[in-house]
């Protein structure tokens, strides 16, 4: 392969990964707030459809994205008042808003399926997209395709650099605690469950509106938020390794269209559906991760330890149980 092969394949995986990051970045931010949030599959082929509504009926693009992110803020705002207000299962109320949101948006969408619509288009950046391999991988995409590299950025340094970032971090560790200190336990995980819906609305937008540009029945977009869910806990609650992921995750899929190009005697359906065990299998290794023979390797060997300690994630110590103020 040449420098433009290379630079084109790298910049089809940073394209496509731009939905699962907004997905697993959303779901990470609520989820260090201590909530499950099980709605996003159905959130985003409802955000997706309501999107790509809005930009067809005429009302513009910024429109039509702040409609698909308004719609998974809304979802989250229904899970998060079940679940945390009213003491629900989490868990059970995503379900069931993952299925409702999911009909709603077939039944909905039904007038706009296989209809042409306006799309996202390309927005090189000066000077920027002239630099050799890197212009061509970062710098030549549309606007939410910059927005996805930039919410790692800015998660990051909000949950790790900033003191709301450890009160966020400390309701979904120690609740009681940030209680004590006077934190609005409640009220923090319903606003940080909303921000993560927004991000989850903006990935369904995303998809509809330039990823996979269109509604139709099947959209495409089925089973995102399910991989978003599993990327999440891929990249042990950190942006970083959950971006890397996303990455991980669509750098698969590109490479099963390419071999699919290779091996045309292999079935299609094959290369379609090997990124998903692929990442059952990297889960099954980050549990191996945990396991006390692997961690004894840690005192063995220094690059053992490295790897361990980089794969390894725990999950919020109160992650998914209902808080009640005393």
């Amino acid at each position: 392969m040449n420098d433009i092969a290379i630079s084109l394949l790298f910049s089809s995986i940073v394209a496509g990964a731009a939905p699962i990051i907004l997905a697993s970045i959303g779901e990470t931010i609520n989820e260090r707030a201590g909530v499950i949030n099980l709605s996003l599959d159905g959130s985003i082929l409802l955000s997706a459809m309501v999107a790509f509504a809005f930009a067809y009926e005429g009302q513009g693009l910024v429109i039509a994205f702040l409609a698909g992110a308004v719609t998974g803020g809304l979802i989250a705002a229904i899970v998060g008042s079940f679940g945390i207000y009213l003491g629900q299962s989490q868990v059970a109320v995503g379900f069931v808003m993952t299925l409702t949101a999911k009909d709603m948006a077939y039944f909905f969408g039904n007038p706009y399926s296989r209809v042409y619509g306006p799309q996202a288009s390309s927005l090189p950046i000066p000077l920027l997209k002239g630099i050799p391999l890197l212009g061509e991988v970062f710098f030549r995409h549309s606007i939410p395709v910059y927005l996805s590299m930039v919410v790692i950025l800015v998660c990051w340094w909000y949950l790790y650099r900033t003191p709301l970032g450890l009160r966020l971090r400390s309701v979904g560790e120690n609740p009681r605690a940030a209680y004590a200190r006077g934190v609005n336990v409640r009220r923090t995980q319903f606003l940080y469950t909303i921000v993560g819906g927004l991000l989850v609305g903006l990935a369904g937008a995303t998809i509809s509106l330039f990823t996979k540009p269109g509604w139709g029945r099947p959209q495409g977009a089925e089973g995102t938020g399910w991989i978003a869910l599993a990327i999440v806990i891929f990249g042990g609650w950190h942006p970083f390794k959950v971006a890397l992921g996303a990455y991980l995750f669509s750098f698969l899929q590109v490479m099963g269209i390419q071999f699919q190009g290779l091996w045309e005697s292999v079935p299609a359906q094959v290369f379609q559906v090997a990124p998903f065990p692929m990442m059952i299998l990297a889960l099954v290794l980050i549990h191996g991760a945990q396991t006390r023979s692997v961690v004894r390797l840690m005192d063995v060997s220094p690059w053992a330890r490295r790897i361990i300690m980089f794969v390894r994630g725990s999950a919020p110590a109160h992650l998914g149980r209902p808080f009640q103020e005393e």
